[in-house]
Parts: C-alpha cells; sequence; structure tokens
C-alpha cells in the first residue's frame, strides 16, 4: 500500500468524492478514505433521497437556472443514462446505480480509493498536517500527505488535528435531530397518494393520545425508483450528541424502535399498507449536524438573508433554512424566492490557521442556522469540487491553502462548469 500522496481525502461522500475527482483531474496523486464500502455517504448508506432542490428560476420568464453544476451535474447526467433516476423525477435517484457512477468516475479520474478504513488520528502541529493513521482488515498504517481535505461530514480530521470547531445551536448546543431513514415495501402507491391527508391525522391523534413516542409532527414520504416501495424520512431522535459514541448508539436505538412504530400504525390502519412488507432500514442513522469547523468566515443567516455574493465565492445555494427543532416536535423554514441565492465563500473552506487542510461539506464554517440551509448533497458536492481544486492549485504552486490566489481557484471551477 502506498503512503504518501499529494492529497489525501477523509470521507468519501458528494463533497469526498468531487474533492478527490476534481483534485486527480488535474493530475495529482489522490487518495480517498471511506470507513464504509462504497462512495455516495448518506445517500448511498444511509437511505437518504432525493436531491433537495439545488437550482431557482428566473422570476421573469420561468426559465430553471440550475445552482449545483461541475461534478454534480456530471453524476446526475451519468445516473440517467444509466437508468437510475426516477422517470418523471430525475431528483429521485437508485442509490446502487449511485455508488457505480461514483466509483467509475473515481477510478477514471486516478483516485486510489481505500474501503473500510477508518481514521484513528491525525498528526499536526501548527497548522499543518503531516500525515493520518487509519485502522483496516490489514491492521494500522499511517498514510502522509501534502494537503488533505476534511470531508468526513463530522468535521473528524479537523478536530483530531486540533482546529477550533463550533456545534450545535448558540443557545444550548443542542444539533439538528438524527433520522434513521427506512422504506416499507408492497404500499398501493396511487391510494397511499390519495389517503395521505388522512394518514397525519391520524398521525397527530395518536400523537395527543400518547400512542406514537416519535416526537416529529408529521410523516414524511418520498418517491423511489422501485415500483410498490415508499421512502420515510419521519423518524426523529433529538438531545443526543451525534459526535458522542454512546449517544450515537442510543440514537440507532431509539430510531430503529421508531420505525417499527411507524410501520404499525401504517399496517394497522389504512388499506394503502395492508400488504406491506419492511424492507430496509439506513446502514446508519442519518446526521444532519455536527462539528462545523471555525473558519477564516463564519456563513452566517445574515449573509443567506442579505442573498450576499462573496468575492472569493466557489458555491451556490438557495435551499430553504430548513431546522428540524433540535428539542422537540416542529420544523422551521426559510424560502427563497424565485432568482435568489446566496454563495459561500472560499473562507468557510478554511479552518482559522490551517496551512495544509480544508475542510467541504456539512461541516464547513457556518453558524448552525446557515448550515441547515447548505448541508444538502448538491451543495456538498460543489464544495467538494471547490475543495478539490483549491488543494491542486496549492500543490502545483506550493503554497498554504490560506494563500492561494482565490480568482484562479475560480476560474478553474468556471472551466470545471460550475457555478460560483
Amino acid at each position: 500500500m502506498k503512503n504518501h500522496f499529494d492529497i489525501v481525502v477523509a470521507g468519501g461522500g458528494f463533497a469526498g468524492a468531487c474533492a478527490a475527482i476534481s483534485a486527480a483531474r488535474l493530475g495529482k496523486r489522490v487518495c480517498l478514505i471511506e470507513k464504509h464500502n462504497c462512495l455516495g455517504g448518506s445517500a448511498s448508506f444511509g437511505l437518504v433521497l432525493p436531491f433537495m432542490y439545488y437550482w431557482t428560476r428566473d422570476p421573469k420568464n420561468g426559465e430553471k437556472i440550475t445552482l449545483s453544476r461541475g461534478l454534480f451535474e456530471e453524476i446526475v447526467k451519468e445516473l440517467k443514462r444509466l437508468g437510475g433516476v426516477h422517470p418523471q423525477w430525475e431528483e429521485c435517484f437508485n442509490e446502487e446505480i449511485l455508488k457505480l457512477v461514483l466509483n467509475r468516475m473515481a477510478i477514471d479520474s486516478g483516485v486510489t480509493i481505500l474501503f473500510q478504513a477508518y481514521m484513528t488520528e491525525a498528526d499536526a502541529e501548527n497548522g499543518f498536517v503531516k500525515s493520518i493513521k487509519i485502522n483496516h482488515v490489514g491492521g494500522q498504517n499511517a498514510i502522509f500527505a501534502d494537503y488533505f481535505i476534511d470531508a468526513t461530514g463530522d468535521g473528524s480530521l479537523c478536530f483530531m488535528s486540533g482546529f477550533e470547531f463550533m456545534q450545535g445551536r448558540e443557545v444550548d448546543g443542542l444539533c439538528q435531530p438524527m433520522t434513521l431513514s427506512f422504506r416499507l415495501s408492497g404500499v398501493d402507491i396511487n391510494l397511499f397518494g390519495k389517503t395521505h391527508r388522512q394518514i397525519n391525522e391520524l398521525y397527530r391523534q395518536y400523537k395527543a393520545e400518547g400512542k406514537i413516542t416519535n416526537p416529529r409532527e408529521n410523516i414524511l414520504t418520498f418517491k423511489t425508483t422501485h415500483r410498490g416501495v415508499l421512502h420515510f424520512n419521519a423518524t426523529r431522535v433529538t438531545g443526543l450528541d451525534p459526535t458522542n459514541p454512546e449517544d450515537l448508539t442510543r440514537a440507532e436505538i431509539m430510531a430503529r424502535e421508531q420505525v417499527l412504530e411507524l410501520y404499525m400504525f401504517l399496517k394497522e390502519n389504512f388499506e394503502a399498507f395492508k400488504n406491506s412488507t419492511l424492507l430496509s432500514t439506513g446502514m446508519q442513522i442519518g446526521v444532519r449536524e455536527s462539528r462545523r469547523i471555525l473558519g477564516e468566515h463564519i456563513l452566517s443567516q445574515e449573509d443567506l438573508l442579505a442573498l450576499t455574493k462573496f468575492e472569493d465565492s466557489v458555491a451556490c445555494c438557495n435551499y430553504d433554512i430548513d431546522i428540524h427543532n433540535p428539542s422537540g416536535e416542529g420544523t422551521s423554514h426559510h424560502y427563497f424566492k424565485d432568482g435568489e441565492y446566496y454563495t459561500i465563500p472560499y473562507r468557510s473552506l478554511v479552518p482559522k490557521g490551517s496551512k495544509n487542510l480544508l475542510v467541504c461539506g456539512r461541516c464547513v464554517s457556518a453558524t448552525h442556522e446557515a448550515q441547515a440551509s447548505l448541508r444538502i448533497m448538491p451543495t456538498c458536492a460543489a464544495l467538494g469540487q471547490a475543495a478539490g481544486t483549491a488543494c491542486a492549485i496549492a500543490h502545483t504552486g506550493h503554497q498554504n491553502v490560506n494563500s492561494i490566489d482565490v480568482q484562479e481557484l475560480r476560474r478553474a471551477l468556471i472551466l470545471q462548469g460550475a457555478k460560483i
């Protein structure tokens, strides 16, 4: 096994995969480390779908304007080519096809992938990361690189390297709830569509009577690419710390009980679910929010509401400020109007004091409220592409990540088809 690379990316979700692919396409020797057996992150092993909206519309003519372009657009195009999206709704994808698409793109770009490799330690000093240690089936070894990218979602590499971070909402430190996604097969989808309103009415009645323990206020479902299969984003575990192993274990156990509770509620009360079967649950509970790195700029809700276009912007987003109540039921939203979007600055990818480490994905430098909008997979892909390109530029110029020519980075992203 090689133990020195130009760039090492920790985490193979949308952010990490796109970071690795973009850097490798620029001629860098890249190693992508993923603790599971596939790329795609929560979309692949957590059964999280769909792609939340990553476009806006021209308020004058209604024309669709895609905000997450570049590599993400390439991924969606290949999913379509292989029949991996819903025929009427391209945001709904087949995660098994997604795994293949990301594998092929990474391998064709020259990325070295290490699956089932778990990062345990980082050797860092004075803002410079020298190496990381990983555990795998062959034991343990160190991997060295000139530059590193933290795409773990939890900011684990930054945390292990001693960089500062934030966590949870400002008032009490609580993070957004965790959710275990699940799917039911054998559902009469047409009948479900006709009775959806009654389902949530009875669900709220059962909650009021104490027959439902799940704190979520409603049952949220999505289509899938499979006939008779319905996807549920409906469990909710509040008040636990996703970076605490004991809390994370409790969350997995509690959410699995909620899955059964919801399944039996539907099967016993509604004809659409009479012949349904509990088909699958995510291999890992979905974590909306955990550590957020303290970066050169902390993206704020005020930045979002002002529709800020930063001089060093590297990605665009207009997903609503979607905050699931960290302490109970309820979900708050702020929706952006047609034509409105904000940008994310490169400085939010740079941990304060970092020389050779960037962060991308949901753990970039942002407040609790701002992170609630940028955390979606299309935006994470755009942030990953920006981080990979930035590290490649820094490596070529023998520069620290906080001193590269950001306009050169922006020009490179535009050439790659990104919208910045």
